[in-house]
């Protein structure tokens, strides 16, 4: 049996059993500081410790605590600061739930549901590790992930199954409880994307003729046959605009596939066309949907009195900026404030929340927290020996990055908003479910990535040998 090579490069025998130590220290402060936040919530509305107390720590301490030991034995080489980093932020988020529906006299059932949801996800994020051992193999059924992907997108179009909610069509129902579909379509169609762009990225990366000013290279315009993924990726996304009425959505998934082609083929030419789809779609949908020129109109003049006081008008925003203005430097509290009377305040809104209760020091740290967790998704994408792991995690890293700007600009006015809701702290089964997915997606690649190299001869997602990591690395290099 090949043996890891020893010497300088190598790593020392216990740098696993380090890693998960600091990610189990860093894990039981992640902890503690929900514990906290939580306790301090409960004073600051009446004065006293809140019931649900004890059992809100346990149990999340507990699922945190079983999570670090699925790691330690399933990927003991991944990256110690993913979970630490997602507990946090999912402590922050069940915490600010609570609160708001204390203080509005609400109860406990949305943080209760809340932390039913955390428990399913992390119970997917540690069922990701046991499935996918070897992530290479998940580009042999790139095809099945797309299919699976369109799939669960149509799903909410189809009659009798969707679930038509505040004028779009993005759920469906079962059992009293409703479910986004589309949350979970992103990370199959992430997982196609890798596979077929790491595929097929020579071909994708040539060039009919370049276009240019005098000896300087203006644009270089790929074959025309060569657009069909383009064209492909604007349909579906004007597909389930129309079809779901899904603007954040839409947005998101071009986005995502724009910043993936972009990363494969390291091709301008191809943003460059992509944004010219985006506007004419931007300006097609202008014209052909009600919601989306309200929600213009909202962002260019929301203080306009008619628009203010009609009924899908522009005081949910507005009353949104001044709670986030009133939460100053500090913050406000719990037992003060008027976010916990803000209609989807703990999802859509929820980081006007965090402003007002913990103010712009707060609101800073928690945006900080959600930079260094999607810093560690491009970390992974960088150490990655394969291109399909590369892409992969430098896929959903853009996707969680972009929806977190997606959602912050729009509560802040600098675009219009798409009600999106942010990863790991709003409330919903949906979104923290498939973050939770993602996030073992990227404990697998990184440990997969990090694990000492055997003299055995590498192969590539096909099973052929390879030569080395050499072109994997030219992917991430400037042309």
């Amino acid at each position: 049996m090949a043996t890891p090579a020893t010497g300088a490069s190598a790593p020392p025998p216990n740098t696993p059993a380090r890693r998960r130590d600091a990610e189990l220290v860093l894990t039981l402060i992640a902890v503690g500081l929900s514990a906290l936040c939580l306790c301090l919530a409960g004073l600051q509305i009446d004065d006293r410790v809140p019931a649900r107390f004890p059992f809100y720590t346990c149990a999340f301490g507990g699922l945190a605590a079983t999570a670090h030991i699925a790691v330690r034995f399933l990927a003991p080489w991944a990256d110690p600061l993913i979970l630490p980093l997602a507990t946090a932020l999912n402590g922050i988020g069940l915490t600010v739930i609570w609160g708001l529906h204390a203080a509005s006299g609400a109860g406990p059932s949305e943080s209760d549901r809340q932390l039913l949801w955390t428990a399913l996800g992390m119970a997917g994020c540690v069922a990701v590790l046991a499935a996918v051992r070897r992530p290479a193999f998940l580009q042999r059924y790139r095809y099945v992930t797309l299919a699976g992907g369109l799939a669960l997108i149509v799903l909410p179009m189809l009659p009798g199954i969707g679930i038509e909610v505040f004028g779009a069509r993005r759920w469906i129902g079962f059992g009293g409880y409703t479910v986004q579909p589309s949350e979970f379509a992103r990370i199959l169609l992430v997982v196609f994307l890798a596979g077929y762009l790491g595929h097929k990225r020579d071909v994708l990366a040539l060039t009919a003729r370049q276009l240019r000013a005098g000896p300087v290279k203006i644009f270089s315009l790929p074959r025309m046959r060569d657009l069909g993924p383009m064209i492909a990726a604007w349909a579906v996304a004007l597909l389930l605009l129309a079809g779901t009425r899904d603007l954040g959505t839409s947005l998101v998934l071009f986005t995502v596939f724009l910043a993936m082609l972009y990363t494969a083929t390291r091709r301008k030419s191809w943003v460059g066309i992509g944004l010219v789809l985006f506007l004419a779609g931007a300006a097609a949908t202008w014209a052909v949907f009600w919601h989306v020129r309200r929600r213009v109109e909202i962002w260019i003049d929301p203080f306009d009195p008619e628009l203010y006081g009609s009924a899908a008008g522009s005081g949910q925003l507005v009353q949104g900026l001044f709670a986030l203005a009133g939460g100053g430097l500090t913050g406000t509290g719990f037992g003060h404030g008027r976010t916990a009377a803000l209609f989807a305040s703990d999802s859509d809104l929820i980081l006007i929340s965090v402003g007002e209760k913990f103010g712009l020091a707060g609101l800073t740290a928690v945006l900080v927290t959600l930079l260094l967790l999607t810093e560690r998704g491009y970390r992974t994408a960088l150490v990655s020996r394969d291109v399909f792991a590369k892409l992969t995690a430098s896929g959903s890293a853009f996707l969680l990055s972009f929806q977190v700007f997606v959602v912050l600009g729009g509560v802040t006015r600098l675009i219009p908003m798409t009600g999106m809701t942010t990863p790991l702290l709003s409330a919903g089964g949906s979104s923290l479910v498939s973050t939770w997915l993602i996030l073992g997606l990227w404990l697998r690649l990184s440990d997969t990535a990090r694990r000492p190299s055997s003299a055995a001869p590498a192969r590539d997602s096909a099973g052929m040998p390879d030569a080395g990591p050499q072109p994997t690395r030219a992917l991430f290099r400037a042309p």
